[in-house]
């Protein structure tokens, strides 16, 4: 039997998954594609890696010679021009004609650009090819202030690739009231709001446009409510437009709104010709994720091999990392009461916004939107798309169980054999447990045995999950890797960079892991190579949060927070009156924490190097509140003033802090120190808790306060305090290289085999044999500390990382307000 000729309209993502789905089912096809760009298919969906040092053989969805080995003509730089439905042709720009049996139009979209006066002013780019990429690289190059038309998802993309081209000044301008409203709801656009402007981006809303200024490139913006922006540079990302001019000159039906439209088989009124991807219009909608586009691919190559599969729309629920900020929508997320029920958290503090609707009878999850912290959006789309009961408190869900275990059942394991894990690739947990069970014991022998995970990644932490759970369930040893790409344990990594003297992530990375890196393992390495060398810590800003990069916690309103040391809370009149000064000189809003320190509010980013050089020419020292680090050592006043301290617990409360101040860790460690068993100080709420005897101290370990709080567990009583230092050096340094990123203490030990026992047993009977190689670990921490504000004040180059606009440092962020409070001032928000 002679082949049918199938000629493919376009190379893009979903062109491409068309011709890989069609060739791994039947060689009965001569396959012919024409492309419109110069290279082959390649990864749209990650396009702003480019800017991070990602090639576009690294975003290539293959090579050249995968079309030639499977057969594929493929035809680049060549858009076809002409469809001719009598004879069945097609005609490219190049002069090929073709004939066909079947069509398939993967034409895609295209950057809608608004018709703006001066729209044609150098200076002004479109964001959708790597040929564009390219452009705006080359022009950035030379730009201090860029803006982004468009607040939506490619907008957002947009924004992020000026800053890592390095434009410190950014510009987001939409059209609409708020960010992403097509994703989120009004409070979760706040919430993703706020988060962007620690990143340095200014938003402007409910701004049109309508006028590009300058002479022959782009000035400045004007628009319609009569204010203006200067800007050097003009991204485009107003969204985009179905390609169906081709449709339209061969006579098939489109919307006139935009749209190739199709059946339920992704026909169009041509039976030989279907349209897939974002040109195809089904039931008056457009889906513009790759998930559908990958499925309408799969229903045409079922056609076309004898099969029957139907297309009836898509689940358009999708996470996204928004330049380092999670943002994710599932199910129904706008439904509102009396529809149903909400359930919001939102915490201003952390930039975190959760929201989940319920159905009326409390059974069912329907919908919902994260913002700022999804790390449950796989398992609440799985629950929302497989009718899973609901236990019965859901705010669990997204504040988890508090009190107790999980609910019965909860889990991806739970879940059903035909539930979808990977939307994109369409597979389903079965495929991947079996997968598991053949041998694919790692996320990469599963997405090269099922391609889950391969298309936007979001699936991967629930594929890990299934992969963890089926090992666990087979009785087979599960590897805790940082992420896919490091296959190791932090503990691994943390001894190999050791062995190795390894200073930098990028030597790390070469060293011992593959690809360019992620938000998951940036910060891990960061805190192993602080822990081990102590370097300063704003020398590898590129990998920090942002907290860490900027050596203060970020608040709310863009502003930061200043909170100098002060050991055990102990402080003298002179300090109180320079804290007072500064707070004065600089308008900050000054309050006595939890932790018996002073923090002050309000600060400017600018601001923040002068601050510390009065605090620190007056004898103080960074207090690490921004750190993974040890934050503070509480005490009561103990022995010296108190009638029922048994010791100075205030004398101890500094020597502890001292000594291990500075210390990196996996997560933030807080100490007390308690005079007697009244327990002023909290202790047994701490990570390490000491509280006096009549004979010594009793050493407390692994509690915390919080929203999970959990008692400390006693280790040790009656002990001396050179003997109390010396276990608290063992347990804090095993702690450091044992425990899993961003775990705090109670954790780590609540996920320790043989808990309390067990760790009684290396700490103080040194049962593993490495307590001398623990305390001398820990003394050169403590012989390397240095004050790092100190190091930044000192170092000019430090310094200028230090400031809102690059090109005018000494200017504060004009976004920045404040109102009265009591006498003093709180951020305007």
């Amino acid at each position: 039997m002679s082949q049918l000729t199938i000629v493919v309209v376009g190379n893009g993502m979903v062109g491409y998954k068309f011709c890989e789905k069609l060739v791994s089912r039947s060689n009965q096809f001569n396959i012919v594609v024409f492309g419109e760009e110069p290279r082959i298919a390649y990864d749209r969906v990650h396009l702003s890696e480019y800017f991070n040092g990602k090639s576009a053989d690294d975003l290539s969805l293959s090579t050249s010679s995968w079309y030639a080995d499977n057969g594929i003509a493929l035809h680049l730089d060549d858009p076809i021009q002409e469809i001719n439905r009598i004879d069945k042709t097609v005609h490219s720009l190049k002069g090929s004609v073709i004939k066909y049996d079947y069509l398939v139009l993967a034409t895609g979209s295209s950057p809608f650009v608004p018709n703006i006066e001066g729209i044609e002013k150098k200076g002004v780019f479109v964001y959708r090819t790597i040929e564009d990429l390219d452009l705006i690289r080359d022009y950035a190059a030379n730009a201090k202030v860029a803006a982004v038309m468009g607040g939506g998802l490619l907008g957002l993309e947009a924004a992020k690739a000026l800053i890592d081209l390095g434009i410190k000044e950014t510009h987001v301008i939409e059209f609409a009231p708020r960010l992403m409203p097509r994703q989120i709801d009004s409070a979760g656009s706040a919430m993703l709001q706020s988060k962007l402007k620690q990143f340095g981006l200014t938003i402007h809303l409910n701004k049109s446009t309508s006028e590009i200024a300058g002479d022959d490139k782009v000035e400045s913006l004007k628009f319609n409510d009569d204010t203006s922006l200067a800007v050097d540079m003009l991204v485009m990302s107003a969204g985009v437009r179905p390609r169906d001019e081709l449709a339209k000159l061969a006579g098939l039906q489109t919307s006139s709104r935009g749209g190739i439209i199709v059946n339920e088989k992704m026909q169009t009124g041509d039976e030989c010709i279907f349209a897939i991807g974002e040109c195809a219009l089904y039931n008056s909608m457009i889906y513009g994720l790759v998930a559908p586009g990958y499925e309408m691919a799969d229903i045409v190559v079922t056609y076309l091999t004898g099969g029957d599969k139907s297309f009836y729309g898509y689940d358009m629920s999708t996470k996204l990392k928004l330049i380092g900020v999670d943002v994710a929508s599932f199910g129904d997320a706008f439904i509102t009461e009396p529809d149903c029920r909400t359930i919001v958290f939102e915490d201003t503090h952390k930039g975190v916004y959760k929201r989940i609707n319920i159905s009326n009878d409390g059974k069912y999850l329907l919908g919902g939107i994260l913002v700022g912290e999804a790390e449950v959006y796989n398992i609440l789309l799985q629950t929302v798309n497989n009718k899973i009961a609901l236990p019965p408190s859901p705010e669990d869900m997204i504040l988890g169980s508090r009190g107790g275990e999980a609910a019965e059942g909860a889990g991806v394991m739970s879940l059903p054999d035909d539930a979808l894990i990977c939307s994109c690739e369409a597979v389903s947990k079965l495929a991947i447990c079996s997968a598991v069970n053949d041998g694919a014991l790692g996320i990469d022998d599963i997405k090269k045995c099922t391609k889950a995970g391969t298309g936007c990644g979001g699936c991967v932490p629930l594929v890990k999950d299934l992969i963890a759970g089926t090992m666990k369930a087979n009785g087979q040893y599960v590897k805790n890797v940082i992420c896919e790409h490091f296959d190791y344990s932090r503990q691994e990594l943390f001894d190999m960079v050791k062995i190795n003297k390894l200073k930098n992530y990028d030597l790390v990375l070469d060293h011992f892991g593959k690809g360019d890196g992620c938000e998951v393992c940036k910060p891990a390495v960061a805190s192993i190579l602080s822990s081990l060398w102590n370097d300063v810590i704003v020398k590898q800003h590129t990998i920090q949060d942002s907290n860490d990069r900027y050596l203060a916690n970020i608040q709310k309103g863009g502003t930061y927070s200043v909170v100098p040391r002060i050991p055990g809370g102990e402080i003298t009149p002179d300090k109180l009156i320079v804290i007072g000064q500064v707070a004065k000189k600089y308008g900050l809003y000054t309050k006595i924490t939890g932790g018996q320190r002073i923090d002050m509010f309000g600060a400017h980013l600018n601001d923040l190097p002068a601050i510390w050089e009065e605090l620190i020419d007056a004898g103080f020292e960074s207090g690490h509140a921004y750190g993974k680090s040890l934050r503070t050592v509480k005490s009561c006043v103990g022995s010296t003033w108190c009638r029922y301290g048994l010791h100075d617990s205030v004398s101890f409360a500094i020597e502890i802090e001292e000594r291990y101040k500075g210390v990196r860790s996996p997560h933030k460690l807080k100490g007390g120190v308690s005079g007697c068993v009244r327990e002023c100080a909290e202790a047994q709420a701490k990570d390490f808790g000491i509280i006096a005897t009549e004979k010594g101290w009793n050493l407390y370990i692994c509690g915390n306060g919080g929203s999970k709080p959990q008692h400390a567990q006693l280790l040790a009583t009656d002990i001396d305090s050179a003997t109390c230092i010396k276990y608290l050096d063992r347990f804090l340094m095993f702690y450091i290289k044992t425990a899993d990123p961003l775990t705090r203490t109670a954790t780590w030990l609540n996920k320790m085999d043989g808990g309390i026992a067990y760790l009684k047993n290396v700490i103080i009977n040194n049962s593993l044999d490495i307590n001398e190689q623990l305390e001398e670990e820990m003394q050169e921490l403590v012989n390397t500390y240095h004050c790092e504000w100190k190091e930044v004040v000192k170092n000019d180059e430090l310094r200028k990382r230090f400031v809102h606009f690059i090109n005018a440092p000494e200017e504060k962020d004009p976004a920045i307000k404040f109102e009265p409070m009591r006498e003093q001032i709180k951020a305007k928000w």
